[in-house]
C-alpha cells in the first residue's frame, strides 16, 4: 500500500496541464487549455483541461476528473500505478508497506504482463552490459551502427543471448509465471510429446539485439529484435506477437521519447525504422517516430494527431517502395493532418543521412526539401506518366483521389488549384473528376457540421435532460457552489419569517457569517428539503461531510476518492463554464450569464428559487386536489395555499422578480 502521505505529496505538487501535456497537444484557451480528445475521433477540439481547478473533461466521451483519473483512464494504469507514475515524474518518493504473496497473486493479468516485459528490458540490458556474448556481439553491433553509449542506454536497448531459454529460465528462477511469458510474446512454449508434463520452451528472441517498444507513458509495451546472423530461414527484424498489452497497429517506437519534443515544434517526422529514430535522435532532432516497418494504420495516425496536425513522412532514397509508401499519406490526409515528405538522396535513408551529416546540415536539408505532398506526388507520378496520355489521365486521378481524403473544404480547394497548374488542366475537369470519386461538396458540408455538433451533442443528452427541468438545474448550481466554494465564509443575509403587528408575514433580514455548506446545509435542512436527483442527492452527502470533517477542503482529493461515474459527474459540473466557451455561443448570438455576483448572493438566489419553485408545485398540486368540490369541503387547503401565494411574493420580491 502506498503511504497516504505519498499520495498527498503527489496529488499537491502534480500539475494536470503538465501531466496530460505528455499526452495531448492543449492549447491555451483564456484561463484554460483545450484540445482533441484522447479518447475518440475527432477534428474539432472538446478536450478541456482547467489549471485553476485541476479537473480536465472530455466532452465528447463525457469522461472526467482528475490527474490520477485521466492516467487511469488514458493508460488503463491502476490507481496505485498512476500515483507511482506521477511520483516518478515528479521525483517524488514513493512511500509503501511491502506486498504480502497473496497480494501479488491478486494482481491482474495485464500488470502481471506489464511486469514480465519491464524484467526482460532489464534482463536484456544486464546481457549487452554485463556479459561478454553481449558486450563482444550486441554492443559491437551498436557501435557500428554508430550509437553512443550514452544513447544506447537511454534507448535502454539490449542482447539476447543466442541460447534456446536462457532468458525464460531466468525469468522463471526470479518467480515469474510460465503463463505471461507465453502470452507476452517472449516465450514460445511447445507441447514435448517425450514430457507431457513437460512443455518445451524457447526464447522466441535468441541470438537478437533487442529494442524495447513503449507506450506513449513509457511502459514498456513489447520488443523488436534483429538477428545478427545471416541465418536465412531467419526473418532479419521480429516483433512481439499481438497481446493484451501489445497491438501494434496501435504503437508507434520512439513516441514516448518524442512526444514532448513533437508538440513543441508542432511537427512530427515519421520514418520507418528503429534505427531511423534512435540515429536522428542522437544527432539533436528529437520529434521523429517510426511505424516499426509495418504500414501505417489509423490509430497510429491519431497517436501522432494529439500531439501535433503536421507530420513530415521521410522516405529512403530507393524509389522502389515510394508508390506503396503513398497509400499511408491517404490515411494522414483522411485524418485531417497537413503532410510534408521528404526524400534522401540515392543510397541514403533516415539512418545513414543523420549519422554522416551535421544537425545543421540535416535540419537544412529536410527544410529545403520537404515538399508538400502534392507536389511530390505529382513529380513522383508524373515521372511514371511520362508522354502517355493513359497513364497522365491515372495520375490525374490518382492525386484527385487523395484531395477527396482531406475532410476541410479550403484546403481542398486550395489544392485542387495547385493541383491544375502543375498538371496543366483546367479546375472544372478536375473538380468534375472530384464530384465522381464520391466526395461532393454537399455531403462534405454535411459532414462537418456533424463533427462541429458530435462534442455538444454528447454532452446535452448527457448532462441535461432534453426538456429543462428547473429542479435538476436548481440542485446541479447547488453542488457547483459546495464544490467551488464550499468552505469559503461568506457574510450572508438571512431571511427570517415574521408577524408584524397587523399580522401579516414579513421577511426580515438578519446578517450572518458563516461557511458556504453550512449556509446550504442549514437552508435545506430548515425547510426539510432533500434534493430529488438521486445522484446530487448522493454527491450533496458525500460533500457536506467532506467539508465538514476535512480542515482545508481540496476538489483534487474529493474526486480522487469518488468512482468513476461519479467523478465523471462532478468533472461536467465544474467545467459548465468552459462548455459555453467551448462552443462559442456568443457567435451564435446566445449569451451566457456571466458569473459576475458576489458568491454569498448566488448561493442565496440558488437556495431562494429553489425555494420558490418547490412553493410552486406545493401549490399547483394543493390546487388539483380542491377541483370539484365544495368550498366547506377544502377551507384549509385553500387558507394553506393562500399562504404559499404570499410566501413565494415576498420570496420573488427578494429575487426582484415581477410575479405575472
Amino acid at each position: 500500500m502506498i503511504s497516504k502521505a505519498t499520495i498527498d505529496q503527489v496529488y499537491e505538487t502534480a500539475r494536470l496541464e503538465e501531466v496530460i501535456g505528455d499526452f495531448v497537444q492543449l492549447k491555451k484557451s483564456g484561463s484554460n487549455f483545450k484540445g482533441l480528445s484522447p479518447f475518440s475521433d475527432e477534428r474539432t477540439p472538446s478536450f478541456m483541461v482547467s489549471p485553476v481547478k485541476q479537473i480536465w473533461k472530455d466532452f465528447s466521451s463525457g469522461k472526467g476528473g482528475n490527474v490520477v483519473a485521466f492516467l487511469m483512464e488514458h493508460e488503463h494504469f491502476t490507481y496505485p500505478e498512476a500515483i507511482k507514475y506521477l511520483a516518478k515524474k515528479y521525483n517524488i518518493e514513493v512511500e509503501e508497506t511491502e506486498q504480502s504473496n497473496e497480494d501479488k497473486e491478486q494482481a491482474n493479468e495485464r500488470e502481471s504482463m506489464y511486469l514480465v516485459s519491464e524484467f526482460a528490458q532489464a534482463h536484456f540490458k544486464e546481457m549487452l552490459w554485463d556479459t561478454e556474448l553481449g558486450k563482444a556481439i550486441g554492443l559491437s553491433y551498436f557501435k557500428e551502427r554508430g550509437f553512443t553509449e550514452e544513447t544506447i542506454k537511454k534507448f535502454e536497448l539490449g542482447y539476447c543471448l543466442d541460447q534456446w531459454d536462457g532468458f525464460t529460465t531466468a525469468a522463471l528462477d526470479k518467480g515469474y509465471k510460465l503463463d505471461y511469458l507465453e502470452k507476452t510474446g517472449l516465450t514460445i512454449v511447445k507441447e514435448d510429446a517425450n514430457n507431457p508434463n513437460g512443455p518445451r520452451k524457447f526464447d522466441r528472441f535468441k541470438g537478437r539485439v533487442m529494442f524495447p517498444i513503449h507506450s506513449l507513458s513509457g511502459r514498456v509495451l513489447g520488443f523488436g529484435g534483429r538477428i545478427l546472423t545471416n541465418h536465412k530461414k531467419a526473418a532479419k527484424y521480429l516483433n512481439s506477437p499481438e497481446s493484451d498489452i501489445y497491438h501494434k497497429s496501435k504503437v508507434l517506437y520512439g513516441i514516448y521519447y518524442a512526444k514532448q519534443a513533437i508538440a513543441k515544434e508542432d511537427n512530427c517526422y515519421l520514418v520507418e525504422g528503429y534505427t531511423d529514430v534512435i540515429q536522428f535522435y542522437q544527432r539533436g532532432i528529437h520529434n521523429v517516430v517510426s511505424s516499426s516497418g509495418t504500414a501505417l494504420t489509423p490509430e497510429q495516425i491519431r497517436l501522432i494527431n494529439r500531439l501535433t496536425k503536421n507530420i513530415t513522412v521521410l522516405f529512403d532514397g530507393d524509389a522502389a517502395g515510394l508508390r506503396a509508401s503513398l497509400r499511408g499519406i491517404d490515411l494522414i490526409l483522411e485524418q485531417g493532418m497537413n503532410v510534408r515528405v521528404c526524400t534522401f538522396p540515392q543510397g541514403e535513408d533516415p539512418d545513414s543521412f543523420a549519422k554522416n551529416n551535421e544537425f545543421e546540415e540535416v535540419v537544412s536539408y529536410l527544410e529545403e526539401n520537404a515538399k508538400d505532398f502534392i507536389q511530390f506526388k505529382a513529380s513522383l507520378l508524373v515521372q511514371e506518366a511520362s508522354n502517355d496520355p493513359i497513364k497522365r489521365a491515372d495520375t490525374v486521378r490518382d492525386i484527385v483521389n487523395s484531395i477527396s481524403k482531406i475532410p476541410d473544404r479550403i484546403k481542398k480547394e486550395i489544392y485542387i488549384q495547385e493541383c491544375a497548374q502543375i498538371m496543366n488542366i483546367s479546375e472544372a475537369v478536375l473538380y468534375n473528376t472530384l464530384a465522381q470519386i464520391g466526395k461532393k461538396d454537399a455531403s462534405d458540408v454535411k459532414k462537418q457540421e456533424r463533427e462541429e455538433q458530435k462534442a455538444f451533442d454528447v454532452v446535452r443528452n448527457e448532462d441535461v435532460p432534453e426538456k429543462v427541468d428547473v429542479q435538476y438545474v436548481l440542485e446541479r448550481k447547488i453542488i457547483e457552489s459546495l464544490l467551488l466554494y464550499g468552505d469559503q465564509k461568506e457574510e450572508f443575509e438571512d431571511l427570517i419569517l415574521k408577524e408584524n403587528e397587523a399580522g401579516d408575514l414579513i421577511l426580515e433580514p438578519e446578517s450572518n457569517e458563516m461557511k458556504v455548506y453550512e449556509k446550504i446545509y442549514l437552508d435545506l435542512q430548515e425547510d426539510e428539503i432533500e434534493l430529488a436527483n438521486e445522484d446530487f442527492r448522493k454527491m450533496y452527502y458525500k460533500l457536506i461531510e467532506a467539508l465538514n470533517e476535512e480542515q482545508e477542503f481540496s476538489i483534487n482529493t474529493f474526486i480522487s476518492r469518488l468512482e468513476q461515474e461519479m467523478a465523471n459527474q462532478v468533472s461536467s459540473i465544474l467545467m459548465e463554464e468552459e462548455r459555453y466557451m467551448l462552443h462559442n455561443w456568443e457567435r451564435k448570438d446566445i449569451f451566457p450569464k456571466k458569473k459576475e455576483i458576489g458568491i454569498a448572493q448566488l448561493v442565496s438566489e440558488t437556495i431562494l428559487t429553489l425555494r420558490c419553485f418547490l412553493i410552486k408545485r406545493r401549490m399547483d398540486t394543493l390546487q388539483k386536489t380542491t377541483e370539484g368540490k365544495l368550498e366547506t369541503d377544502h377551507r384549509e387547503v385553500l387558507e394553506e395555499i393562500m399562504n404559499y401565494i404570499h410566501l413565494n411574493k415576498l420570496l420573488n420580491q427578494k429575487l426582484n422578480r415581477v410575479l405575472s
